[in-house]
């Protein structure tokens, strides 16, 4: 089943490039959650980007791309909500590995809303 048009998760809309993370990681509002830390920063290309980092701590590579997965649908959904010419980078922390899909959409949501733009330690 093909995604529906506006749904998809074109390469415009990720971060794919290491200076992309480092530059969004130093400038980027921080909000961190029990599973997830997501940064948020503003962009100059006016489009919404996502960056996923799930590193081997969270586990092997089965529950890492599940996570992923659940990660890129929840932006592929929301993108349109979400404010134009920002980046996101979501950081799966490993407690992530055991959370039921309803909750990933229910933190997710919850980080990626407007009001998480400030910057906490």
């Amino acid at each position: 089943m093909a995604p529906i048009a506006g749904e998809r998760f074109p390469k415009a809309a990720r971060l794919r490039k290491r200076p992309q993370f480092l530059k969004l990681s130093r400038t980027g509002g921080k909000f961190q959650s029990a599973h997830f830390v997501v940064i948020r920063g503003v962009n100059d290309v006016m489009e919404r980007r996502l960056g996923i980092t799930v590193s081997a701590k969270v586990g092997n590579s089965v529950v890492r791309n599940r996570i992923k997965r659940q990660i890129r649908e929840f932006f592929r959904r929301h993108r349109a909500e979400l404010p134009t010419n920002t980046d996101y980078l979501v950081i799966a922390r490993p407690s992530a590995a055991t959370l039921p899909a309803k909750l990933v959409v229910a933190e997710l949501e919850r980080a990626m809303a407007p009001q998480c733009s400030r910057r906490t330690s």
